[in-house]
């Protein structure tokens, strides 16, 4: 099995949080892009908290100029184009799997259908909107710890 250079993991971990375009990971051929991506799950912890760095960077200066609740939501719009909305998707999943009655592997074809269905949007925008309510809560500097 082909090794990956040491420059591959962390950006295949850049690579599957967020959608930023990562071309040098082209030159990978499918084994070391593997040998890459194993190795690249010790990166996301640091990725993600660059990741929410980012967000509450854009809250504490939007906060300057607009309400917290405002923000709030332009904070978690840049979040949801930064990752592709990859945390939201899967929590709309999850809650169309498992809101009704579905279990094993019902639950997990309900989960790879990429349709939402009426438990997955409430559980979404329930999600979403707590999240608003906590993040515009916190005094801006809190915000950004």
């Amino acid at each position: 099995m082909a090794r990956a250079p040491l420059w591959a993991p962390p950006l295949l971990a850049v690579q599957f949080l967020t959608r930023l375009p990562v071309p040098a990971l082209a030159r990978l051929d499918a084994a070391a892009a593997a040998d890459g991506f194993a190795r690249a799950m010790a990166w996301l912890p640091l990725v993600g908290a660059l990741i929410g760095g980012v967000t509450a960077s854009i809250f504490v200066a939007a906060q300057a100029l607009w309400p917290p609740v405002i923000a709030a939501l332009l904070a978690l719009a840049v979040e949801a184009l930064l990752t592709g909305a990859f945390h939201e998707d899967a929590v709309a999943d999850f809650c169309d799997a498992f809101g009704g009655t579905a279990r094993g592997d019902r639950a997990i074809e309900i989960m790879r259908d990429s349709r939402i269905g009426s438990y997955g949007a409430l559980g979404l925008g329930l999600m979403v909107g707590l999240r608003l309510a906590a993040i515009g809560a916190l005094p801006p500097m809190l915000a950004a710890a």
